[in-house]
């Protein structure tokens, strides 16, 4: 007897508006993506997303106290940081002049 072999992959069917279709369209086109491709990876993206937003992260009682005396500790001023917050946001009018 022949056995039978496991499926790689799975079929999902999904109705939608005439007018997402189009914009996923455009949208994949524009990655140079396959309709399938461009939503596969966004569906994973969304799905790791709130995967990772629920995660628990476990550690030992000495972890964690070093981890809260890091927290509790001075402030730390990175001047790189400091050097963005002087910077023009891109919508502030004065942006486009100093660009």
């Amino acid at each position: 007897m022949v056995a039978k072999a496991e499926r790689k992959e799975h079929p999902i069917s999904m109705r939608l508006p005439e007018a997402d279709i189009a914009m996923i369209d455009r949208a994949a086109g524009l990655r140079g993506r396959s309709r399938t491709d461009f939503v596969r990876e966004a569906a994973v993206r969304a799905a790791e997303e709130v995967l990772m937003e629920s995660r628990l992260i476990r550690m030992s009682p000495e972890g964690f106290s070093d981890f809260m005396a890091v927290l509790s500790g001075p402030v730390k001023l990175a001047p790189e940081m400091m050097e963005l917050t002087k910077r023009p946001a891109p919508w502030d009018p004065d942006y486009v002049a100093k660009s």
